[in-house]
């Protein structure tokens, strides 16, 4: 028999600690950006080896995000996530408390395994608790907690870290994942994890699910192509002193928030056009960075514009692998979980093989082109024949039709 959906308070809630473990999880893994120089110092590795721990971040979450979504697919997503949770809270703690760059890898690979598993679960536990004329609005919140990672906490972390130790702002991360635990344990509803509309695509379509897979990859390799040596291109390139780097992040991240803001409400209304544009957006940024990065006004302009860009590129994404998932949702997030990270494990990579020959503005040139690839690929959907657009009703479990809970 079906039960009464949980309080709209316990619902609001759920999501709320979804939103503050995204941006924990976020925070986590693009951190060694903002702390590259004093990890380097300190633990006496290149640059480049630093920018490593943003690759092995990435290349983890790639390769375990579709095993194991699939291994856990029967699992209760409150003991799920419990689980994930802690796994956060513990590595970061371990993150900064283990003396050697190799327990800093290893923290950061576990980190990693547990983020495969949230943003494969996430979408689907907070969509599926409200009705599914407000998803994009749902996504919009998710993705604005996801967003707040670079305008509040890598430029926080950074500033802490430059004032206190590399460690500290790690310390704060597992407490922040503790409390994103105690919410989720305490009040999400326990139910099976293929009850709900979210659980099945509402206009599956194969084809554009690929379109929407290579668009994620190739786009988020060209951003992380240039922006994971962002610092250095804002020293070397531009002229800023150390002292800009925290407020420089900040208006990337400021603006990731605006464009996350401005996008949202819109996701279910143009579809094509909130992906469309960030993407052609992110592309004119890097290539106007790559060209005329040496005048600083330049520079901040193109940051805040890339900055507006990727946010919502990333949550467009998610919004339509929602809609056109071939299958069960938590396994295509896992799928375009994994192209966005093997993107951030490729661009890091990518741009510190090219470091040497072309500097750190060849990589933004790098990363332009690879975003232009990204908006052809995207473009060829237009040419694909209208989706077929099934009944709601007729779409839903009869679970959700006699107002089952809907929580993942």
């Amino acid at each position: 028999m079906a039960t009464a959906p949980p309080a709209t308070w316990r619902r609001v809630a759920v999501v709320a600690a979804l939103m503050l473990a995204a941006f924990s999880f976020n925070t986590t893994e693009n951190l060694p950006i903002g702390l590259l120089r004093l990890i380097s110092a300190d633990l006496g590795v290149s640059p480049s080896g630093v920018g490593y721990l943003v690759t092995g971040y990435g290349v983890t979450v790639a390769v375990v995000s579709l095993p194991l979504a699939h291994l856990t697919r029967s699992l209760p997503r409150r003991h799920l996530l419990t689980v994930l949770l802690a796994a956060l809270a513990l590595a970061s703690w371990v993150s900064a408390l283990g003396p050697s760059y190799g327990l800093l890898l290893g923290a950061r690979i576990v980190t990693a395994v547990a983020q495969a598993l949230f943003w494969a679960v996430m979408g689907p536990v907070a969509v599926g608790l409200f009705p599914p004329e407000v998803r994009g609005r749902v996504i919009g919140a998710l993705s604005f907690g996801g967003s707040l990672a670079t305008v509040a906490g890598v430029p926080a972390g950074t500033w802490l870290g430059q004032h206190e130790s590399w460690q500290a702002p790690f310390l704060l991360l597992g407490v922040l994942g503790v409390v994103s635990l105690v919410l989720i344990a305490g009040l999400l509803p326990t139910s099976r994890p293929e009850e709900g509309h979210a659980a099945f695509g509402a206009a599956p379509d194969r084809r554009r699910f690929g379109i929407v897979l290579a668009t994620t990859a190739l786009s988020v390799t060209g951003a992380f192509a240039g922006f994971t040596y962002v610092v250095e291109f804002l020293d070397e390139v531009s002229g800023f002193s150390r002292e800009w780097t925290g407020g420089l992040l900040a208006v990337f991240g400021a603006a990731g928030v605006v464009g996350v803001t401005v996008t949202g409400p819109l996701l279910d209304r143009f579809p094509r056009a909130t992906l469309t544009v960030p993407v052609a957006a992110q592309a004119v940024a890097l290539l106007v960075m790559s060209g005329a990065g040496t005048r600083q006004a330049v520079t901040v302009a193109m940051l805040a514009l890339l900055g507006s860009a990727v946010g919502p590129v990333f949550m467009a994404t998610q919004n339509r692998v929602l809609r056109v998932a071939p299958g069960r949702t938590e396994m295509a997030l896992a799928a375009n979980s994994a192209a966005f990270n093997a993107g951030i494990a490729a661009g890091a990579l990518l741009g510190g093989a090219a470091l040497p020959a072309v500097h750190v503005r060849g990589t933004f040139l790098l990363g332009g082109l690879l975003t232009v690839a990204a908006l052809g690929v995207l473009l060829s959907e237009w040419r694909l024949p209208p989706a077929a657009l099934p009944d709601a009703h007729k779409a839903d479990p009869p679970a959700v039709r006699t107002g089952a809970a809907e929580g993942a």
